[in-house]
């Protein structure tokens, strides 16, 4: 173990003295206006791993200049040469898959392997909108009393702002910047302060693969609102795409109102996990553990609610816990580690808050349930069971390692119980029916449905809620109509 900690120590030393840890503005890497800095802590050891520029609101109008500038002939730019660049883009992550997926577990915690994995799907973003931006297509026809002609184009948005969460610092970023380049649209990112390095080298990557100056323009801070709030009022900016809480996120969408934004949201969740009687349980139980600690349980996707029938309650409990008790707890760059500190002492006294609130409202506590001793933001995977409806963790968001177990009787009683929330980003199903599968599909208040699964993102696929979980979609051929205007022109009957 000894050898191993040395030998990424090593690697961390390299790749942290190579990065660069400046703004990007209009091509070119520079410090704060203000001289400004922030320290970007390792959550593991609670020790900080490097400092960063700390962009303020006049660095943030200088990297709006630059893609209002930029926006025209990034726009014009043809859609294959766009697409080109983000395939290389995605060559580039593809063969440094190594430092990015460190990069995240010292920043964020997660685990290698985890960190790994969040790199093949990060990449593929890239991977995939270079492909989308040469399909931008419209439509000519006929109207229908015949005397004109219908002709419907796309054209890009406009400079978009870009606001990424810390949970998935490689994602977040290469799901919203693949569309918005890939549509001609010109950027302003800010990453989260908690784990601002990946983006910088991501940052690094695009500019290496040929994204001209101005269209890419990152600004890490320590004071969000500040900094980005006058790009919101600002007219040039025309788009706002924002992955985080869903208060934050009607704030933003009240700031994005006074100039009439596009939007996109991508905001909380309270996924509900129902087993049904006839459920595979080996099958729900893997899913569980696949839903539930993925990212250590901080994911907006992570099932918050588990809901089992009564009749499986009891087997699908005991090989639940068997499960969990396989988890390993500790730093991310040590092997075999399958569970990571969770991102800031903040996010960690959270989590115990609403354990020790989900006790007073009547939970058995099954498994884990205490803050360990020793540095780092570490909580244990956590098994409770039977708290009431009036646990704080049955409404809030968990974002950690934390299950929480209630029954149900029938059908009609588990869809109440998963739709009794403001949010619904997704919602997970286990039937061995078809009829009732699809049924849950018909009559659960969610965006996405996991039939059997437990994971179920994909740059493919469409990403995104409803209720209070957000507005708009991620990925798949919806994702880049998030950043394209329709413009439709009349064509007088060209007959007549």
């Amino acid at each position: 173990m000894t050898d191993q900690l040395t030998t990424h120590q090593a690697r961390q030393d390299e790749l942290l003295g190579a990065l660069h840890t400046d703004l990007y503005i209009d091509g070119a890497w520079r410090p704060a206006a203000n001289g400004g800095r922030f320290d970007v802590e390792n959550p593991a050891t609670g020790e900080v791993l490097t400092t960063v520029a700390d962009a303020g609101p006049e660095d943030a109008m200088a990297a709006l200049d630059a893609a209002h500038r930029a926006q025209v002939g990034w726009g014009r730019t043809p859609p294959r040469e766009r697409g080109e660049i983000l395939r290389r883009a995605f060559e580039a992550i593809t063969a440094r898959a190594d430092d990015f997926a460190l990069l995240m577990t010292l920043e964020m915690g997660k685990p290698l392997a985890e960190a790994r994995g969040e790199t093949t799907y990060g990449a593929e973003f890239f991977r995939w909108f270079s492909e989308e931006a040469v399909r931008i297509a419209g439509r000519y026809n006929s109207a229908t009393d015949g005397k004109s002609r219908v002709l419907v184009t796309k054209r890009p948005v406009g400079p978009c702002v870009l606001i990424t969460p810390w949970n998935f610092p490689l994602a977040m970023g290469t799901r919203k910047i693949g569309p918005a380049l890939a549509a001609g649209c010109t950027v302003v990112l800010k990453p989260a302060q908690l784990t601002p390095l990946t983006a910088l080298l991501l940052t690094e990557v695009l500019a290496e693969a040929g994204v001209p100056a101005g269209v890419l323009n990152l600004i890490p801070t320590s004071h969000a609102g500040a900094t980005t709030g006058p790009l919101l009022k600002d007219p040039r900016a025309r788009k706002l795409s924002f992955t985080g809480s869903t208060p934050v996120g009607r704030s933003l969408l009240a700031d994005a109102s006074e100039q009439v934004l596009r939007t996109s949201m991508e905001l909380g969740g309270n996924a509900p996990f129902l087993v049904f009687e006839d459920a595979d349980v080996d099958a729900a139980v893997a899913g569980a553990m696949a839903a539930k600690f993925r990212n250590g349980g901080e994911a907006c996707t992570a099932a918050n609610r588990f809901l089992v029938h009564e009749a499986v309650a009891e087997e699908f409990t005991a090989k639940l816990v068997e499960k969990v008790r396989g988890v390993r707890m500790g730093a991310g760059v040590e092997d075999g580690v399958t569970l990571g500190p969770l991102v800031e002492a903040k996010q960690r006294d959270k989590v115990a808050e609403l354990v020790d609130d989900a006790v007073a409202h009547g939970a058995d506590v099954l498994l884990g349930g205490e803050v360990p001793d020793g540095p780092g933001w570490f909580y244990p995977a956590t098994v409770l069971r039977g708290a009431d409806a009036d646990a704080r963790l049955h409404r809030e968001e968990i974002f950690g390692p934390v299950v929480s177990l209630t029954t149900f009787a029938d059908e009609a009683e588990a869809v109440r119980l998963a739709n009794d929330t403001e949010y619904g980003l997704i919602s997970f199903v286990f039937t061995r029916s078809l009829n009732r599968g699809l049924r849950m599909a018909e009559v659960l208040e969610t965006g996405m449905l996991g039939l059997n699964s437990g994971v179920i993102s994909n740059p493919a696929a469409p990403f995104g809620g409803v209720k209070q979980s957000g507005v708009g979609r991620e990925g798949a051929h919806e994702g880049i109509e998030e950043y394209l205007e329709t413009v439709y022109v009349g064509i007088a009957d060209p007959l007549a």
